[in-house]
């Protein structure tokens, strides 16, 4: 049985707007989680809650620059960002995921097989030891959660060589332990480890996030066999560590599918695992917009929440090019802040979540900018294009067609 403490409970519930023992039943049902180890950012992430966005940083062995994914940090969490995942393979990983622990101002979330194999230094060398090591250290650290990609076996990989796809495993975390389990001639190191995981989880409010390794990674690569077996299995593991006290969030659909296909998806993704908390990434609904694939995340993240995905991650410009830069993760999290309440209105109608919406229409009636503003997503954006102390703007001028029906006496009645 999930534990958490009243107190904890209460404040959350509170920041949730959702009754506390609605959100306890949710969680040790499994189909919530809190997410944070301190009281200034935890959150709730679950069925029946706002959909969360989390942004991805980190280093890579191209690029180390240890103050500038402090700054993403910083802008991710000004633009609202909910969660930050330390996705670091360079430099003094310890050293930069404590500070996002201790400054971020947001739950902190690791991949802990990346750091594993950075210190083993080569996939041949990872050993399980290794990898209880880093988790160890991460708990310790802090961490809100971890993501391990246990839901394949090394039979699913056999498999998959098998199923035609245009791409294989693309998830980073999920090729790492493929690579340790193909060049080392044994099973998914995760899956004897599992159980020694959720020890180490146990009673530290450390959530699990199951991760998707078997995700497809364009539009054509339709589902297969291998996607359905990890969630079968994700679900199976869920409920194994729910069990035994620890709060799991699964990862699925992934990065890429068609738009036609997501609402079944999802549906059967939540029908498989009870309705767990279920993490996308993306989902991208089309491969063109590379350069621009934070459109694209938002609009297949806009109806996945809408669907019932419950956690977007925020996809930069960058995607599939390069590490982002500040800007880049900046115009991520924003597009998936939008795409996240878009998928809320379609969850639970626009009267829930539309306040914000409203509030502006009334001021956009009445032609204040600056009122405006203070109501958008991004002022900062806004402000730059209409500075506030202009009355009209340069698309229409003396022609606004408010200005116009408001002459006219048809203009808005409505009050803020």
């Amino acid at each position: 049985m999930i534990s958490i403490d009243k107190s904890i409970i209460t404040a959350v519930s509170a920041k949730e707007k959702i009754d506390p023992e609605k959100l306890l039943r949710s969680i040790q049902g499994g189909n919530a989680v809190i997410l944070g180890r301190d009281d200034y950012a935890r959150i709730a992430i679950g069925k029946a809650l706002r959909t969360k966005v989390n942004v991805n940083l980190g280093t890579s062995p191209l690029k180390s620059d240890e103050d500038e994914e402090m700054e993403k940090a910083a802008v991710a969490f000004r633009c609202g960002g909910d969660t930050v995942s330390d996705c670091s393979t360079a430099g003094d990983i310890d050293g930069l995921r404590r500070k996002l622990i201790s400054s971020s101002g947001m739950p902190v979330t690791t991949v802990p097989i990346y750091q594993a194999v950075v210190t083993a230094e080569s996939f041949e060398s990872t050993t399980d030891e290794h990898i209880l090591k880093v988790i160890e250290k991460h708990v310790k650290d802090g961490v809100s959660s971890i993501v391990i990609h246990t839901g394949f076996t090394r039979g699913t990989l056999l498999h998959l060589k098998q199923s035609g796809r245009i791409m294989g495993v693309v998830s980073k975390g999920g090729s790492m332990t493929a690579a340790i389990s193909l060049c080392q001639e044994r099973e998914n190191p995760f899956v004897s480890l599992f159980d020694s995981i959720v020890e180490l989880l146990k009673e530290t409010g450390v959530v699990l996030n199951l991760g998707n390794a078997m995700r497809s990674g364009c539009v054509h690569d339709l589902k297969d066999e291998p996607q359905l077996q990890e969630i079968y299995t994700n679900a199976k593991l869920a409920k194994r560590a729910n069990n035994r006290g620890v709060q799991v969030i699964i990862e699925g659909l992934g990065g890429h599918v068609n738009a036609r296909d997501l609402k079944a998806w999802i549906e059967e993704h939540n029908r498989i695992t009870g309705n767990r908390p279920l993490f996308v990434a993306g989902p991208l609904p089309t491969e063109i917009g590379v350069g621009h694939d934070h459109i694209s995340a938002a609009i297949g993240g806009a109806m996945a929440a809408g669907y019932g995905a419950d956690y977007l991650c925020a996809i930069t410009p960058a995607e599939h090019l390069g590490l982002p830069n500040v800007n880049q993760v900046r115009e991520g999290v924003i597009a998936a802040k939008i795409a996240a309440h878009v998928g809320d209105s379609m969850k639970y109608g626009i009267d829930a979540c539309f306040d914000e919406d409203r509030q502006l229409s009334s001021w956009r009636a009445k032609k204040d900018w600056v009122k405006q503003f203070e109501h958008a997503i991004d002022p900062e954006t806004a402000k730059s294009i209409h500075p506030g102390e202009e009355k009209e703007c340069s698309m229409c001028g003396k022609y606004c067609a408010i200005a116009i029906m408001r002459k006219y006496g048809l203009d808005s009645k409505f009050e803020s």
